[in-house]
């Protein structure tokens, strides 16, 4: 008799999670969902939707004002911070940092959640290992000032790595790359078999990244599914006022998914 199948691990869990303002102003509805190990969720909407209250949310920069967020089954709410901190690592928007950093000493802060927990040579294994993953190891010695935009940012992924992070969130990551970096870098984030959430401004960078999708609109959560059933042509239609066409790739055959603005 085979084994019984493995149930997935849920990494993130939303329990009718919301947040209001101290007014009472509604800015996101109540949401359940559930992320499991290894996923990669896209986090899309027109500005305002509510984007980065939720991503805030997640990090526990703001309270859930109802219902309860949960990484790896603890309670955001009263999970002590260095104890959230080893689980849960942002990349940010931009990065408010020291130019004059080095770039193996800017990454080595990501483990400070883990400090005096393990022995020095585990710390500086992590931080090699970050460098390596992030392909940024040969500007070890640089500082962070003299890097291009895209190499800062897979720096600032390096750091983030180095918590080692159950759950990875990434707050439009691509914004102020060109079309390359930004493909190497969700390429690369893709390619990391841990769980991540990254709002992403983009929808045609969607499709190759995402497992799931969560759409918002005005504050709610209006889709939860892979990207083809998420971003279907009238739910794109409806909430970003776009007309999705997919054409065939005259090289490999895949679909390409284009985005237009609807005709008047």
């Amino acid at each position: 008799m085979s084994p019984p199948l493995a149930t997935p691990t849920p990494v993130l869990q939303l329990q009718a999670a919301g947040f209001c303002t101290d007014g009472g102003r509604e800015l996101l509805a109540p949401i359940d969902a559930t992320v499991h190990r290894g996923e990669c969720v896209a986090l899309v909407g027109p500005n305002g939707a509510g984007k980065s209250t939720l991503l805030k949310m997640l990090c526990a920069r703001i309270a859930a004002t109802h219902g309860v967020v949960r990484v790896q089954g603890h309670d955001l709410a009263g999970w002590p911070a260095p104890d959230r901190a080893r689980h849960v690592a942002v990349l940010a928007q931009s990065e408010s940092v020291d130019l004059g950093l080095l770039v193996r000493d800017y990454v080595a802060i990501g483990r400070l959640p883990h400090q005096h927990r393990v022995a020095r040579a585990e710390h500086a294994r992590v931080v090699d290992a970050a460098l390596r993953t992030c392909r940024v190891d040969t500007l070890a010695a640089r500082r962070l000032s003299t890097l291009s935009g895209g190499e800062r940012q897979r720096v600032h992924l390096a750091r983030a790595l180095a918590q080692e992070p159950t759950l990875l969130l990434l707050d439009e990551p691509t914004n102020h790359l060109d079309l390359a970096a930004r493909a190497d870098l969700l390429a690369l984030v893709r390619g990391l078999g841990i769980t991540v959430v990254a709002a992403l401004h983009e929808l045609g960078l969607v499709p190759s990244f995402a497992d799931r999708v969560w759409m918002l609109q005005a504050g709610r959560l209006v889709a939860d599914g892979p990207p083809r059933e998420a971003l279907s042509a009238q739910r794109v239609a409806s909430v970003f006022g776009m007309e999705l066409v997919h054409t065939r790739h005259p090289r490999h055959g895949g679909t390409l998914w284009s985005f237009e603005r609807e005709a008047a």
